[in-house]
């Protein structure tokens, strides 16, 4: 797989999964829509302009070379190719869950990811409301796992689908029947789990980690229930106006909330 088709099916991929998650935002809404387009979208063009010009693709590139310098797990053991790709998505998952938690705990990286929770509306458009700062200093741990893995670009590009999906749909503002709700839960992180971890109250932030499975949040103790019944303030503790675009580029400077 070339760097140009990996680009075009992940774009592909990301278009999809915000038809859907916006589709269901407006179907099945939980609460009032309050919408933080103008920053969240402001922040996510910086991101996208930023990661293009440093990496591109090159995390299909990392996994070409892995496979040709014979590098990583699965380019060692008799792995069938589905298996592979069924194997990095749940272990790339789990590296998402333990730099997600770090983020939380290590006060240089807290400083960066607070832009993300200081979102006091909670919506698809939260998932894109990242610091720069925070995507440079995931890269190399991102890529690390790949090459650990040794993962084909196919098992890559099937994570970025699903983590994409699940990262727009989670941060909806969607109220979920309370049946398809209890049998999703059981398996991924569903919207009212993930509006648990974006609440101003440092206890319930610091749950529900998980992107894709919940499974890491059950096996490390991390794991809040909700329901989409609940009402949850969303926000960064102690902070209660919106933060816009200017003044959340600047917050990692104005020192770690914690």
């Amino acid at each position: 797989m070339s760097e140009h088709e990996f680009s075009a099916l992940r774009t592909s991929a990301l278009i999809v999964a915000a038809v859907i998650a916006i589709g269901l935002e407006r179907l099945l809404p939980h609460g009032r829509l309050r919408w933080s387009w103008r920053a969240n979208l402001g922040l996510w063009g910086i991101d996208l302009v930023l990661m293009t010009a440093i990496c591109g693709a090159c995390a299909v590139s990392v996994a070409s070379w892995a496979r040709g310098a014979e590098v990583g797990l699965l380019n060692v053991l008799p792995v069938p190719w589905w298996a592979g790709v069924a194997v990095c998505v749940v272990a790339l998952d789990l590296v998402s869950y333990g730099w997600h938690r770090a983020n939380h705990q290590v006060a240089v990286l807290w400083r960066f990811h607070q832009v993300h929770h200081s979102d006091t509306a909670f919506t698809v458009s939260t998932a894109l409301r990242f610091h720069p700062g925070e995507l440079l200093l995931a890269l190399p741990v991102r890529l690390a796992a790949i090459v650990a893995l040794g993962a084909p670009g196919a098992a890559v590009l099937a994570f970025e689908g699903f983590f994409a999906l699940a990262n727009l749909v989670e941060h909806g503002d969607i109220n979920l029947p309370l049946r398809l709700e209890r049998a999703l839960e059981r398996v991924c992180i569903t919207p009212a789990l993930h509006r648990w971890h974006h609440s101003r109250r440092w206890t319930e932030l610091n749950t529900n980690f998980g992107t894709i499975f919940v499974v890491w949040d059950r096996a490390f103790g991390t794991l809040r229930p909700n329901s989409s019944a609940t009402a949850v303030e969303t926000g960064l503790p102690g902070i209660v106006e919106p933060i816009g675009f200017v003044r959340a580029l600047a917050l990692p400077s104005s020192g770690a909330r914690r």
